[in-house]
């Protein structure tokens, strides 16, 4: 009877305890299990991005580039990986890096820079530079990349944006200056003529090259509509606003990067 007794009350004792852990554990402050955050794996991956470019392994860091734009589509910092996305295109353009947009080319007797860059639809000055060549001398039997694909020109004037593309692909995005009060025509154009440093022909006056009043500024890429193009400017202050005659206006070290990469032909879309 007593053993009984023992044996109904150890159950007891036993059930009040379970009663109490539990009841303590539910007041606990709940703990998921580890797993990292999208925070803390968007910090490894741009890690490892940052990790690729300073090896120069470039398509790689791209590719995460996009992977964090991708998958993170509501972090605040989606705009500075795709500048850093972009900067990779830049520097992938003018490397020696081959990728499916290019060929590789050997040199033949005869050959210029501007034949091959002719041939291919390219820039004499896209083939210096993503080729380590300095001045216009080149050797026979060397091989040489050449990017292959097309590029075309979007303009947007209602964000005052130029958009460079290879094949469909983005390459970089530009803020530019569009004409005041809409002036800047929309249609599909060709760059039909290239100047560095022009001379700005106004009315009654000639301004030359390098002059502050020269609004022109360092490069001229100019469209199939006469006196419409594509140039720098001496007023880097106006970009992202409508301000122009009815060009389209860059900042110098960006028009000069551009002017390096499209060839005369090129498309050019403007679009309201």
């Amino acid at each position: 009877m007593r053993k009984r007794l023992l044996l109904v009350v150890a159950l007891v004792l036993v059930v009040l305890l379970t009663v109490f852990i539990s009841f303590n554990i539910k007041k606990l402050p709940f703990r998921a299990p580890f797993k990292t955050s999208n925070n803390t794996s968007a910090s490894a991956l741009v890690a490892r991005a940052s990790e690729l470019e300073a090896m120069g392994n470039l398509v790689e860091a791209n590719a995460i580039y996009q992977q964090l734009i991708n998958e993170f589509t509501n972090s605040a910092e989606v705009a500075n990986w795709q500048k850093k996305a972009q900067d990779c295109n830049i520097k992938i353009l003018f490397s020696s890096i081959v990728t499916p947009k290019c060929v590789v080319y050997t040199i033949k007797p005869g050959d210029s820079l501007a034949k091959i860059a002719r041939e291919f639809k390219t820039t004499p000055e896209l083939l210096m530079k993503s080729n380590n060549i300095s001045g216009d001398k080149i050797f026979v039997g060397r091989k040489i990349r050449v990017w292959n694909a097309p590029f075309n020109i979007l303009v947007d004037k209602s964000q005052n944006i130029l958009i460079l593309k290879s094949d469909e692909d983005i390459i970089k995005t530009y803020v530019v200056s569009t004409g005041a009060n809409n002036s800047t025509p929309v249609g599909t154009f060709k760059i039909v003529n290239k100047l560095s440093h022009p001379t700005w022909f106004k009315a009654g006056a000639v301004v030359e090259p390098g002059s502050p009043e020269n609004i022109l500024g360092s490069r001229w890429l100019g469209i199939s509509l006469p006196g419409y193009g594509i140039h720098g400017t001496t007023e880097p202050a106006s970009l992202g606003k409508q301000a122009t005659k009815g060009c389209v206006r860059m900042a110098n070290p960006e028009v000069e990067e551009l002017y390096a990469i499209v060839p005369e032909g090129t498309e050019v879309v403007v679009i309201d």
